[in-house]
């Protein structure tokens, strides 16, 4: 089975526009995007999260600043934008200039507002079973499993990759559904033989193709974090953590790279702007 993450994030995203369209207030929820620099890929990933926010109700707001803003002056809008009530959602975008601290910009925006989830607040409620902001690519993971495992108790879980972004939230998140979670990296021992024993593999390694069919079983479910950009056969590719073509028919279900678990991240992130709205409401 391939797990289809732009039709499931398609239905979230319709979900969510539903919902909104139905509020009964006329404040509307409020994203705020924080570009600094001229990343490429940091402009593009933004540019869509305003799409896809527009899309569905939200507005949306990008503050761009040029590369050389002082952390100081970053810090102080990012306390402006705290003190707005009509501001739902702050979103700093990575990676930062090296002259800024990233753990001080995410300490600083109100746990609240913090629609990434990175805030130490939300951190520590998920690690305690607590209410929290959930990262966007975690829950987008999370959502897809859903998909196609109704009980996710006893399930024997490994995910390869401990990133504060991605493994460690996804093992908490797994935690909290009863299963066995095994949390693999560069140190890890007989990494192979693991994973040959999971029922689900959550691969986030940063790697291209290192999950390989040798690691997987015939009942496993992949769920593939990995974007890398290689050069195969002459043509630039973009291909995941997992070597999918080699893999697809060894397992029970894969989420392809691009097509799975990218369109969930930025539908998760309506999902939490939509969700801090409706805490700020109260």
């Amino acid at each position: 089975m391939i797990i289809d993450g732009k039709k499931i994030a398609e239905d979230l995203r319709q979900n969510l526009k539903k919902e909104i369209s139905n509020l009964k207030t006329t404040v509307k929820p409020c994203l705020v995007v924080i570009l600094i620099g001229d990343n490429p890929a940091s402009k593009i990933y933004v540019k869509n999260k305003e799409k896809s926010a527009g899309d569905v109700g939200i507005k949306s707001e990008v503050i761009k600043f040029e590369t050389n803003i002082s952390e100081k002056d970053l810090l102080k809008k990012i306390e402006d934008l705290n003190s707005d009530n009509n501001v739902h959602g702050i979103l700093v975008q990575l990676p930062l200039p090296k002259h800024i601290d990233e753990g001080k910009v995410i300490n600083t925006i109100n746990p609240i507002k913090d629609v990434d989830g990175f805030h130490p607040v939300n951190v520590g409620n998920l690690s305690s079973g607590n209410e929290a902001m959930i990262p966007c690519t975690p829950l987008g993971c999370y959502l897809l499993l859903k998909e196609v495992i109704r009980d996710f108790n006893g399930k024997n879980v490994v995910i390869i990759g401990r990133s504060n972004i991605n493994g460690k939230p996804m093992a908490q998140l797994l935690l909290r559904e009863n299963c066995t979670v095994t949390v693999t990296h560069s140190k890890t021992k007989n990494i192979e033989k693991i994973c040959r024993e999971a029922d689900i593999i959550v691969v986030a390694a940063g790697k291209a193709k290192i999950l390989n069919k040798n690691w997987v079983n015939k009942n496993s479910v992949i769920i593939d974090v990995g974007i890398n950009r290689i050069l195969e056969k002459g043509s630039k590719k973009i291909v995941g953590d997992a070597d999918f073509e080699n893999i697809k028919n060894e397992v029970y279900a894969i989420t392809p790279v691009p097509g799975g678990v990218g369109p969930m991240t930025i539908a998760c992130l309506l999902k939490n702007t939509l969700k801090a709205y409706k805490n700020q409401i109260k």
